[in-house]
């Protein structure tokens, strides 16, 4: 293959997928490590892509480092916000043992939540204390409080998680990547995140169209691990995935 029809696949794969590994190019192309390196550095250096560790990511992608307070983030994209969370409440069943993580748009679910549907186990203070003023049954999980999210984060949290078996969760993230995953900027909460996600059956993940083809500091699960509920999703790229709900 010339390396002019390297770069355009490059390029094609990028823009379908967000991100690329090294050893993904290396399989799809047909091509040496030394080669792949060689060709991502060309781009890089021309302005065609942006080269990570192991790989390179569409200068599309936006990188986040920093969670924005809660109060700042209430108000963004707020109309789709109720969309998505009426349509994840509707997901609930009597019965169910449900985790929700802590989040603008979880917490906007709790208005469409039927009283007594489900049990709940939360690490948002707020979400705790919203259910159990809507006459639901609801545990707050123990640790370290994170004010800047509103969430209890850290080991023991992680530790009370592991006796749970959540039919059900749902979760926020700061950044959508096909190839890096759901992330969050912060450490500790994304090993609440990561434990929540392992210990449910079935894990959504609710996110308006300004998180997909984001990537944050730090990844708590792949993208094949939970469904995606978003409206007016923007990012065509992503609509060919079965795990994508756009309502």
């Amino acid at each position: 293959m010339l390396t002019e029809e390297r770069f355009a696949k490059i390029l094609s794969m990028l823009e379908s997928m967000g991100s690329v590994t090294v050893q993904q190019l290396m399989t799809e192309l047909n091509a040496s490590e030394s080669t792949i390196r060689r060709d991502l550095n060309t781009l890089d250096a021309s302005g065609q892509l942006t080269k990570v560790f192991g790989g390179a990511v569409s200068r599309n992608s936006v990188y986040s480092t920093r969670d924005d307070e809660v109060m700042n983030r209430k108000e963004k994209n707020k109309d789709e916000k109720i969309k998505i969370a009426k349509y994840a409440a509707g997901l609930i069943e009597k019965g169910d043992f449900v985790y929700i993580d802590a989040g603008t748009t979880t917490e906007l679910m709790i208005d469409y939540i039927n009283k007594n549907q489900a049990i709940f186990v939360t690490n948002a203070i707020t979400h705790a204390k919203r259910l159990a003023e809507r006459g639901n049954t609801v545990y707050l999980l123990g640790g370290e409080f994170k004010a800047i999210t509103e969430a209890i984060v850290g080991e023991e949290a992680v530790s009370t998680l592991e006796k749970y078996n959540f039919t059900k969760g749902f979760f926020g993230a700061n950044g959508i990547s096909v190839q890096r995953g759901f992330s969050t900027p912060e450490v500790k909460e994304a090993m609440v995140k990561r434990k929540a996600m392992e210990n449910c059956k079935e894990c959504y993940v609710l996110a308006d169209d300004s998180k997909f083809n984001k990537i944050s500091s730090v990844t708590f699960a792949s993208f094949e691990s939970a469904s995606v509920i978003t409206t007016k999703l923007s990012q065509n790229s992503y609509r060919k995935y079965k795990n994508v709900m756009d309502i």
